[in-house]
């Protein structure tokens, strides 16, 4: 008999300890904002797969895109045998850029390939190897996103050294006492005593941090990043794995801001829960790798492809830009009176924009001393109560909400029913 039980048992004699798992689960079948188990029990899914299913789970727009390409083909590899999918993505992803002027785009399978790729670009165009990324920060697990990433377990330990050319500087964190003339004075020790400015390629920056909190970046450091960049010319790269394609209540994070960036990743909702990825950047920066210097032989799959050209329909279609707005501050609003109760555990800075919207689990009321502990008995609360939770940030304190923004407002609120019950279950 196929249950939970007989493969968590399977799954730990097959599978590597390194790679770890939330819920001990194990998904049957989903449908838009809801998924049942192994054996047979439904959950309300909060967790969107890691934010990669704004569309929801099987969207009926998505699903018929790829059954129609898969009768005509499912591989050819774009550098072997192009196909019109993968061009015709492009064209819709440059119309949405996030900046002035002609844009390109190239497609890969992960959000790591990605960020690496956007590196290269960065390096060819300007001549240059230095990097600088943000404490907190998650750019991937391969050896360079891992050593962009902020954060060293579990991400960098046992590891080995990291690729050079890479540094940290404190990302802005008003729980830690950190401002962005704090970030930006780092910035200029960085510059005196470790790196010229004119040997970096890029600053790389998430518009919101995903697994550092969901701490969303100042308007202010984005201006003074975009000014810096522009001053010694240095490349900007915003990495949009997590918040692109309308979970911050724009289609990328970045035009929360204002600020234009030269490079963009996407990853994630791109595609549905298909595997694609990609770059999107400035044409004459795109342009600077040789022939032969960018691609993989999986990048862009047609189906992938297909797929996500039907996600930006339906992105166009239901409006889900503004839905995430809506969902933003009804779920704000929620927590906050879940905030104000006495019964529940500790609750702080509820924050994010758009549907992107986190709040951090403390020891005591008022305060900010994290408490991992207590959120760990969220997660396993609400995983009781059938509602699929994750967590994040530095501190393991911090509670991410990533529902399909697809959602119904009756699905909405009986999970955030379930949520309130939970955060009362875990501090009893």
């Amino acid at each position: 008999m196929t249950n939970n039980a007989s493969l968590q048992s399977r799954r730990v004699a097959a599978i590597p300890r390194g790679v770890s798992t939330a819920n001990p689960v194990f998904a049957k079948r989903a449908e838009g904002s809801e998924l049942w188990d192994a054996d047979d029990r439904r959950y309300i899914d909060f967790g969107g797969g890691i934010a990669v299913l704004n569309t929801g789970h099987r969207h009926p727009k998505v699903i018929a895109a790829v059954r129609e390409q898969l009768d005509a083909y499912t591989h050819t590899a774009f550098q072997i045998v192009p196909y019109e999918p993968y061009v015709a993505l492009c064209e819709r992803l440059n119309e949405i850029a996030p900046f002035k002027g002609p844009a390109k785009s190239i497609l890969f399978s992960t959000g790591a390939e990605a960020v690496e790729n956007a590196v290269k670009i960065a390096r060819a165009h300007t001549g240059r190897t230095n990097v600088i990324a943000f404490t907190g920060a998650f750019h991937g697990r391969t050896l360079m996103t891992s050593a962009l990433t902020g954060k060293v377990a579990p991400y960098k330990k046992k590891f080995g050294p990291m690729p050079a050319g890479v540094w940290h500087v404190p990302f802005p964190m008003p729980q830690d006492g950190v401002t962005v003339a704090d970030t930006l004075k780092a910035i200029e020790y960085l510059f005196r005593a470790d790196v010229d400015p004119v040997n970096v390629a890029a600053f790389i920056i998430e518009p919101v941090q995903g697994e550092g909190g969901f701490n969303p970046a100042p308007v202010e450091l984005l201006e003074a990043l975009r000014k810096l960049c522009d001053q010694h010319g240095i490349l900007l790269i915003a990495d949009e794995v997590q918040t692109g394609f309308a979970r911050t209540g724009k289609m990328f994070g970045i035009e929360n801001s204002g600020v234009e960036p030269d490079l963009i990743t996407i990853a994630k909702s791109l595609a549905g829960g298909f595997p694609l990825s990609g770059v999107v950047g400035r044409a004459e920066i795109m342009d600077a790798p040789e022939p032969g210097g960018l691609g993989g032989t999986y990048a862009g799959n047609p189906l992938a492809c297909v797929a996500a050209l039907a996600v930006l329909d339906v992105i166009r279609d239901e409006k889900l830009i503004e839905r995430a707005n809506a969902l933003g501050d009804r779920i704000k609003g929620e927590l906050t009176r879940f905030a104000q109760r006495n019964d529940t555990v500790a609750m702080a800075s509820i924050r994010g924009p758009g549907a992107m919207i986190a709040f951090d689990i403390v020891k005591s009321r008022g305060g900010q001393e994290p408490d991992a502990e207590a959120t760990r008995r969220v997660l396993a609360a609400a995983l009781a109560e059938g509602l699929v939770l994750l967590s994040c940030g530095v501190y393991g304190n911090t509670v991410r909400l990533l529902m399909p923004l697809t959602i119904s407002d009756a699905l909405l609120d009986e999970g955030m029913a379930k949520l309130e019950k939970a955060l009362v279950a875990a501090n009893a």
